[in-house]
């Protein structure tokens, strides 16, 4: 199988530990990942923000990119829910006849991490090792968009030493939305301090999603406060092989 690394913009500029995280889980289990050099943003925050028109050249580049993989793993549940919903949008409104074909053909083959590994793999144990107390927050574009359901957490299952606490309300939305938490900064900080306050109460030493934007968002409040909570994406959790000989 030719996979492709799809990083996403905001993890290559802000978290490229997370993308590495990814090839780290993937050669452990034998395959080899590939990073096209041409990839760039996939265009949702043009397309969320009303330049629709203006993201169609990220469509094409997407799908040019991309075409002769076998699968493109991304670790992030945002941009998938983008390539699969959004790219057709665009392609359909202001595409050729050609680009909606090739849409329509690449988004299938694009799968956020927890989902290839446990859908398209098969597997849940990794090999990783994480002896922490870690809390999962189910992202709003991981639970209401791709409706991962209950991969993330067999995945984390799996992982040797890791003792997982309920998160209180943990699908309630952390506040950051993207673009929302500058255009509502009221609202998205006050529901940035209910989550923050569920972490707490969780007793967590690590706060574990699929997507570091909203790990990002969180642990901004939770530093704020002093607290030593950190936020660890959950690619890094199933690459750490912490003090073990696996």
């Amino acid at each position: 199988m030719r996979i492709a690394l799809f990083i996403t913009c905001f993890n290559d500029t802000m978290f490229p530990g997370t993308g590495r995280a990814v090839v780290t889980v993937l050669e452990r289990l034998g395959h080899t990942v590939e990073f096209p050099q041409e990839q760039t943003c996939c265009g949702q925050m043009h397309f969320n923000t009303g330049y629709r028109p203006e993201a169609v050249p990220l469509v094409e580049r997407f799908a040019r990119t991309f075409a002769d993989y076998d699968a493109v793993v991304t670790p992030s549940p945002s941009c998938v829910g983008m390539i699969r919903d959004g790219h057709p949008v665009l392609a359909a409104q202001y595409g050729s006849p050609a680009l909606q074909r090739r849409t329509t053909e690449v988004a299938p083959r694009v799968h956020e991490f927890t989902e290839f590994l446990t859908d398209v793999l098969g597997v849940t144990d990794v090999g990783a090792r994480f002896p922490h107390k870690v809390a999962y927050h189910p992202t709003c574009h991981s639970l209401r968009g791709l409706r991962l359901g209950d991969r993330p957490h067999r995945l984390l299952r799996a992982v040797e030493g890791i003792e997982l606490v309920d998160l209180p309300a943990a699908d309630s939305c952390c506040g950051f939305g993207g673009t929302f938490a500058l255009k509502n900064a009221e609202t998205s900080g006050a529901m940035l301090a209910d989550k923050a306050r569920a972490v707490l109460d969780s007793g967590a030493e690590v706060l574990c999603a699929a997507d570091n934007s909203c790990l990002m968002h969180i642990g901004g409040g939770l530093s704020r406060q002093g607290s030593p909570v950190r936020g660890v994406h959950l690619a890094e959790i199933l690459a750490a092989v912490e003090g073990g000989a696996r």
